[in-house]
């Protein structure tokens, strides 16, 4: 009988050193972990492989959310009726899950040991590492994905994107582009908000563009996939001669892994109504720093043997 494979902490790092992660990096992660195999420990080794890989100066990060589900008691003006306030646990940034539309690996790092979590219920990351304090510290709650988010950090300090297996459309990052994006009709949300307070728990507005749909009407509900495979397919990323996976070896349809690095402040300086799906990677080359240099968009696909 031919025993169980498994992969380990140094198989999953040297996937990862593969893949082009590096000491020091900060790397926002998004992963499906049924997608990589079986993982002796599982998801926390994974984290393990991550954190051995970034080294003690690198910072690993995932896009959290909360699990505070009572978006259908909203009024038309956002609020939530009277009745029904005692009954909603209120968002406090160490306790409140994080939501589980993202799989289950946010909530693992979430809860590793000397994690951070930043203060924006529905914009929150989590992060371990170097620098997780200042990454998560002062998230304002308004425009949550803006200046001075951990978006923005993750892009000033020239941070990396893993795709783990994760669907190409959830990659969180380009909520900022959307933000940036000086373009007319944006969606906007208003929402009301408890949150866990010394003094008991305190309800608040908070305002946002809408991150459940596209930024403007016309787009796409794909169009955040089609934005990275356009500008992957025009020639600007590596991929592996065979299309498999680059972490693990787990068999399933999603095989490409991807790692996304943006170099600088990038700005999105125009959108063109619905025919971003199909000028993609036009509206990529478009991003720019703030003095209006091009930012610099480095993708690589990569694969296990």
């Amino acid at each position: 009988m031919t025993a169980p494979h498994f992969h380990t902490r140094l198989s999953l790092s040297k996937d990862l050193e593969k893949l082009g992660l590096r000491a020091g990096d900060m790397v926002m992660v998004h992963a499906a972990m049924s997608r990589l195999g079986r993982l002796l420990n599982g998801p926390d080794m994974f984290i393990d492989a991550l954190r051995d890989v970034v080294g003690p100066s690198g910072t690993v990060v995932a896009y959290t959310d909360w699990n505070g589900a009572y978006d259908e008691l909203l009024d038309e003006n956002g609020r939530v009726p009277l009745e029904w306030r005692d009954h909603i646990a209120p968002f406090d940034p160490t306790t409140s899950r994080a939501i589980r539309d993202n799989g289950i690996f946010p909530e693992f790092l979430r809860t590793t040991a000397g994690s951070r979590r930043s203060g924006n219920p529905g914009a929150s990351v989590a992060a371990i590492g170097a620098r997780a304090d200042w990454l998560t510290a002062d998230h304002p709650l308004d425009y949550g994905y803006g200046e001075g988010s951990p978006l923005a950090k993750l892009v000033a300090a020239g941070g990396k994107v893993l795709m783990a297996g994760a669907p190409l459309d959830t990659m969180t990052l380009l909520h900022h582009a959307e933000h940036l994006a000086e373009i007319p009709n944006k969606r906007l949300r208003r929402y009301e908000v408890p949150f866990a307070t010394p003094a008991g728990v305190v309800w608040r507005m908070l305002e946002e563009f809408d991150t459940a749909d596209p930024v403007v009407p016309g787009l796409e509900s794909d169009y955040f996939a089609r934005i990275v495979s356009a500008f992957l397919a025009g020639g600007q990323g590596a991929l592996g001669p065979d299309r498999r996976r680059a972490i693990g070896a787990g068999r399933c349809g999603l095989d490409l892994q991807l790692r996304c690095r943006l170099d600088g402040a990038s700005r999105l300086s125009r959108l063109s109504g619905s025919a971003l799906p199909c000028q993609a990677l036009a509206l990529l080359r478009r991003l720019r720093q703030p003095h209006g240099t091009k930012s610099r968009w480095r993708c690589w696909y990569g694969d296990k043997q």
